[in-house]
């Protein structure tokens, strides 16, 4: 089940992005609680994917860039359609504003850049730090969607 995501989601949310084992985040201190929390209430809109009511994924877009700021499941709990869920729930929220392209980064040579490109999305190039730039046009994301 996804539901949207509260601020006392928060610490679980951090749980799961501490728990990856790819595109794992270095310096926890870049994404604190309180980006979380502000996300949340004031600059995106969140996603909770919850299995027997543990909340065991999550995404986050923000409009203010036209991007998925975070989509995440807990390791042993991925290839069950929660991502999938999760990706098109942020995609089509952020698509529901505009029909500009959109965007986010990972990790090149990942699942996630994987799970992307199946999605629809194309790189597009790569960032100061390595990570592959990729966008998606709405029609593109029509085609592919897993939304009815």
């Amino acid at each position: 089940m996804i539901v949207e995501a509260v601020v006392a989601d928060v610490a679980d949310i951090q749980r799961i992005r501490m728990s990856v084992r790819e595109n794992i985040l270095s310096d926890p201190s870049r994404v604190p609680k309180s980006d979380i929390q502000a996300m949340i209430e004031n600059h995106g809109k969140g996603w909770v994917g919850l299995i027997d009511g543990t909340i065991r994924g999550f995404a986050f877009a923000d409009p203010r860039n036209r991007n998925i700021w975070a989509l995440f499941v807990e390791p042993g709990f991925d290839r069950r359609g929660m991502g999938r869920e999760l990706h098109d729930r942020a995609v089509g929220w952020l698509f529901a504003k505009n029909d500009e392209k959109i965007w986010l980064t990972t990790e090149p040579g990942t699942r996630a850049e994987k799970f992307y490109e199946i999605a629809g999305w194309r790189r597009t190039g790569t960032e100061a730090n390595g990570d592959c730039r990729m966008e998606l046009d709405r029609a593109i994301w029509k085609s592919t969607s897993t939304r009815t």
